[in-house]
């Protein structure tokens, strides 16, 4: 897809403008403490894998955190968001974007300001993998993303 569809693909304003591809899901309440802004889960049952879809309001992300062990693989479907690394400059994400994350790398991801935001997270399985929530995206660190 080229860079320009991507980013017209991108332009989602209201809820009901997501594609109807992936369930929105529902109010993301067990993890919501981890979270600035509203999100939506809707587990994608699969017996192998920890998979679900993540759909984040406008503005809303989460906070740093870390996957021990396994690590987390991120499929962006709809919408305009951000990746960023602990000490690493944060990374647009687009439809089409798959994001890597290896064991261990404090991360946090979310939202553009002005866009609703889609992505297929999975949990990459191993023995002992769990997440680590640390702090918020502070707010004038993330009013500077453009």
């Amino acid at each position: 897809m080229g860079e320009q569809n991507r980013r017209e693909a991108a332009t989602i304003e209201t809820r009901e403008g997501l594609p109807k591809t992936f369930p929105v899901g529902e109010p993301n309440e067990a993890f919501a403490r981890y979270f600035r802004g509203q999100s939506y889960l809707a587990p994608l049952d699969d017996p192998q894998l920890r998979t679900a879809n993540v759909t984040f309001e406008p503005g809303c992300r989460n906070n740093w955190h870390v996957h021990h062990k396994g690590g987390q693989v991120l499929i962006c479907v709809a919408g305009r968001g951000w990746y960023q690394e602990w000490g690493k400059p944060a990374r647009e994400l687009l439809p089409g974007d798959v994001v890597s994350i290896p064991p261990e790398v404090k991360h946090w991801h979310g939202a553009a300001a002005d866009s609703w935001f889609q992505h297929i997270a999975l949990a990459v399985p191993a023995p002992g993998a769990s997440a680590e929530w640390l702090e918020p995206v502070g707010d004038e660190e993330y009013a500077a993303l453009r």
